[in-house]
């Protein structure tokens, strides 16, 4: 089941229809006999609660208006029917046959509603209300979710006449706290059963910090939010792990951004760092142009320096909303540009400078080659790209698949795009983003390219596209595919096998790369594919 038409990341279409793969996805977990039956459960029931409160409140109250009187009773009528149910599935346990039946008959009706809104109303609402009104009603949809009761009551007013609402509209954020019966350090892990036991350990650190879902804040409170980092150190700390992990050097410097202003700089040197100038590494870090910084990518700057032998150096380039695209992909090309300038001075080799980066960082990483490559300037030995975002577009089977996935879901990645990209039309489509539309000719100028993909990613597809389209071009490309893991593992090597693996994969290709005769301007290396 999905949307048969195009839709922007922030349309309250396109956020419905991320809501619904997500839940059918847990539905297919629980259908398998896979993962945690109870919290799956209760995940399913806090997202639903959240999202048919804010369809009440922000979408059907409009279907009457425009001649959609049966389609608006007919969903009505089905929420109160899903309403009911979560009530029994939250008062029962797994294999008590009133919980049993009840999920069944839940899983039936959910179903059914989703296909009656993506295949008839939704597209019929697009239609009549106006494709303009769709990304202002996708913004009111989230912040109606940031107000929602998080438990389900059947006998609550099911939709938003103002005067009948604005009590609950009227709560603080910290209402969603409020989860389940004190259940919410278990709604933001991964219930699925389809992690390692150390990967999960990662997930279950992060739940248990308490996060409120990314996808539905405002990005100042999103940014205040635990990350990745802080479940990695929360798994160290449980385990008496010391870190971080101890380098030569870190030292902040100040370089140039884009805009004429200036930005962070971190430059880690190894411990075992001679006196000869060292290879340079730029490590972009990710966040969806959006979220986190170069705090949060720390452990993947220590643990590369050191397996290296080379600098890394990580640019702060600016996020968005307050700087949209291109902002953060014309940051990360002044900052590789000023290394390449002034690499002797902070003891670099500017003859010997590789780029690599994580989730979008991985995207800047191809998009600043591609930009080098326009300017007929030199281009990076080697380039890394960790779970890269490769298109705008939701792109393959991962897209469903890793729909509910933890950290990143299909919905944290629309919200993401629906902030890089505001106020910018055709921005995704741009080829420093959109890299699957890249020509033959623009895919050879890459330099040889490791590509590191997770399988409980929603981007899984895409990475692997663009590696498969790099290796068809000619250019000497290795993807590296790791099972059991989520987006955001590179970092957690402290912890997680998969992780210390990866980063020894990427400190083995720069290394490789930075004892070979530099890339020329625009040439296309000569090599296959090793996968």
């Amino acid at each position: 089941m999905a949307l048969s038409y195009p839709t922007q990341p922030g349309d309250i279409d396109h956020l419905i229809a991320d809501d619904h793969a997500a839940v059918d996805r847990q539905f297919q977990h629980l259908e398998a006999g896979r993962g945690n039956r109870r919290v799956l459960v209760d995940q399913i029931s806090f997202q639903l609660a959240l999202h048919a409160f804010a369809e009440e409140t922000v979408l059907y109250p409009i279907w009457p208006e425009i001649g959609m009187t049966d389609e608006h009773d007919d969903a009505e009528h089905e929420h109160q029917q899903i309403k009911e149910l979560l009530v029994t599935l939250g008062r029962t346990e797994p294999g008590e046959d009133e919980f049993e039946e009840a999920l069944q008959n839940l899983i039936g009706v959910v179903r059914h509603h989703v296909d009656d809104e993506e295949q008839d109303e939704l597209p019929e609402f697009r239609e009549k209300a106006g494709a303009g009104r769709m990304a202002r009603l996708g913004r009111e949809f989230l912040a109606a979710k940031r107000m929602a009761p998080t438990r389900p009551h059947p006998h609550a007013p099911d939709e938003g006449i103002a005067e009948r609402v604005a009590g609950m509209l009227a709560k603080p954020l910290d209402h969603v706290r409020d989860l389940l019966s004190g259940k919410q350090k278990e709604m933001a892990t991964d219930a699925s059963g389809l992690l390692t036991p150390q990967a999960q350990a990662v997930v279950d650190a992060h739940s248990a910090l308490g996060p409120l879902p990314f996808e539905i804040l405002e990005p100042d409170q999103a940014r205040r939010q635990p990350g990745p980092d802080d479940a990695v150190r929360k798994v160290m700390a449980d385990r008496g792990i010391d870190g971080p992990e101890e380098v030569g050097s870190v030292e902040d410097i100040v370089v140039p951004d884009a805009a004429g202003g200036q930005m962070r700089m971190r430059v880690y040197r190894p411990l075992e760092a001679g006196s000869e100038p060292l290879p340079v590494i730029m490590w972009i870090h990710g966040g969806g142009w959006v979220l986190f910084d170069i705090d949060t990518y720390d452990a993947s700057c220590r643990g590369l320096a050191n397996k290296t032998g080379a600098m890394v150096v990580s640019p702060e380039y600016r996020r968005a909303p307050e700087a949209v695209f291109p902002a953060a992909h014309d940051d990360v090309l002044a900052a590789y540009r000023w290394v390449v300038q002034h690499a002797p001075q902070i003891g670099g080799d500017p003859l010997r400078i590789g780029i690599g980066g994580e989730s979008v960082g991985g995207t800047m990483t191809a998009a600043t080659v591609l930009q080098l490559v326009r300017a007929a300037e030199p281009l990076p030995a080697a380039a890394v790209c960790v779970y890269p975002l490769t298109t705008g577009q939701q792109f393959g089977e991962s897209m469903e698949d890793a729909a509910d996935a933890r950290p990143a879901n299909r919905a944290l990645i629309s919200w993401m795009a629906m902030h890089a990209f505001e106020g910018v039309p055709g921005g995704a489509e741009d080829p420093r983003v959109d890299l699957l539309g890249w020509s033959r000719d623009q895919l050879a100028s890459m330099p040889p390219t490791l590509v590191v993909t997770a399988e409980r990613d929603p981007l899984r597809s895409q990475g692997q596209q663009f590696a498969d389209d790099l290796a068809a071009a000619g250019v000497e490309t290795t993807h590296r595919h790791y099972d059991g893991v989520m987006h955001e593992f590179f970092g957690a090597a402290a912890v997680l096998d998969e992780a210390e693996q990866a980063q020894q994969e990427a400190a083995a290709h720069f290394t490789r790369a930075f004892g070979a005769v530099p890339t020329t301007v625009g040439a296309a290396p000569v090599g296959g594919s090793s996968r």
